[in-house]
């Protein structure tokens, strides 16, 4: 039986004050509106069909490319920032072995000097090649992470250093464009219709996923199979439509914050992916779910206090994996001063099943709402269907919300002061 995302509504329906199906014949219009492109935002639709037309050249040099640096033993470092490095950041997290190591490095993310100093000097010593990504080259941290560890490239291999970095960026104009053309640079192409948080399942997400060892063509598999079962607009049937229409009717009640929880910390960075994307396509025109994140049980000895008692202001999406592939079997102590041999016998996976239940009942009863998304298992197949689903659910949600899902005119303003401040503006 095919795997597939699912949404289990038991512990949500209670909470909306309507009829879902209500929102059936909106629903059917902007689904029908995507497929037509029609709709606002229409020009940057390109990853609706990433899973139907995949670049056969280009996945076929990320496959040899990526072989060719494990042969090597040799690191990637991938400098991004937003949907330029969360998406392929999450996949790693999610699919990778606690306390595995990884030859793919994350930089150009933040503007931390130290940060910096510290990966130069770590790579002194190492084989390392660069995967720089950016449409326009010119985006500060990135910029300038790529300024420094592409001069440490350059004196450390003087002869071939232009060879070990593959540019992620437009296919025809920007600043980064022009550098790799004149320098030889390998170039994967971002097209002008794909936006960055919704990438991850291009050469922006793939190079990364694949040099760690994810199997992409598992990861597309899924996501192809995500973009055959959304195709039908029914809420009953479409479970990514349904989520998209729960959260908007949420909101309409004032349940304005909605927390991603995970019971498995592997999944943090899959949060914080999904933070880009919802709140970056729906944050606009003073509308929009401010969506954070919390991994339990961890934060339930912090910040559960505040979701049990609380503004009952929020609710919770679970990111819950319905199967474990490894565990730990409770053993009995002979001395059992900590009274826990009753549960002898059980793995650690039903201790997180029971807190998981345990808090789901406490926090419906104290009046927080809880969607649950089941993720059948922790595979690259699993994954890619579920990015592709929650893409198909954002693009829908901010349409209800009635705004452009693919821009993000706030992120300038902050720019602009900064700019300013560093005089780069006159």
């Amino acid at each position: 039986m095919k795997e597939k995302i699912t949404v289990n509504k038991q512990y949500l329906l209670p909470f909306l004050k309507e009829d879902y199906h209500v929102y059936q014949a909106k629903v059917k219009e902007i689904h029908n509106g995507l497929i037509a492109k029609t709709l606002l935002g229409s020009d940057f639709l390109g990853w609706l069909d990433l899973p139907v037309n995949p670049k056969t050249e280009e996945i076929n040099f990320i496959k040899d490319f990526s072989k060719k640096i494990r042969k090597e033993k040799a690191y990637l470092v991938v400098i991004g920032i937003g949907g330029s490095y969360l998406g392929a950041k999450a996949a790693i997290s999610f699919l990778a072995k606690p306390f595995s190591s990884s030859k793919v490095i994350f930089a150009g993310y933040n503007t931390k000097g130290e940060y910096l100093e510290g990966l130069c000097k770590f790579l002194q010593n190492k084989d390392f090649y660069i995967n720089i990504i950016s449409k326009s080259g010119t985006t500060l941290e990135p910029a300038l992470s790529f300024r420094v560890i592409k001069n440490l490239l350059a004196k450390k291999y003087p002869d071939t250093w232009k060879e070990r970095i593959v540019a992620t960026t437009d296919k025809a104009r920007g600043a980064l464009y022009t550098e790799s053309v004149n320098n030889g640079y390998t170039k994967l192409v971002i097209e002008d219709n794909v936006g960055g948080r919704y990438s991850v399942l291009s050469a922006v997400g793939l190079l990364a996923a694949s040099v760690y060892g994810i199997n992409i063509d598992k990861l597309l598999k899924g996501a192809l199979d995500a973009y055959k079962d959304l195709l039908n607009p029914s809420l009953d049937k479409n479970d990514a439509y349904f989520y998209a229409v729960a959260r908007y009717m949420l909101y309409k009640d004032n349940k304005v914050t909605e927390l991603l929880i995970n019971y498995d910390e592997s999944l943090n960075y899959l949060s914080e992916w999904s933070k880009q994307l919802f709140c970056e396509s729906e944050g606009k025109d003073k509308k929009g779910l401010l969506v954070g994140s919390m991994s339990y049980t961890t934060d339930l000895h912090s910040l559960g206090q505040y979701v049990q008692d609380g503004l009952r202001n929020v609710f919770e999406t679970i990111y819950n994996v319905e199967n474990v592939s490894t565990d730990y079997l409770i053993s009995e102590d002979d001395k059992n001063y900590d009274k826990l041999n009753s549960l002898a016998g059980k793995h650690f996976k039903d201790i997180t099943g029971a807190a998981m239940q345990g808090v789901i009942n406490a926090h419906t009863e104290g009046g927080v709402p809880n969607i649950i998304i089941n993720i059948p298992s922790k595979n690259a197949y699993c994954l890619g269907y579920l990015f592709y689903f929650l893409e198909k659910a954002c693009a829908i949600s901010a349409h209800l919300l009635e705004v452009n899902p693919f821009n993000q005119p706030g992120v300038e303003s902050y720019k602009k002061e900064m700019f300013k401040l560093l005089g780069l503006l006159k």
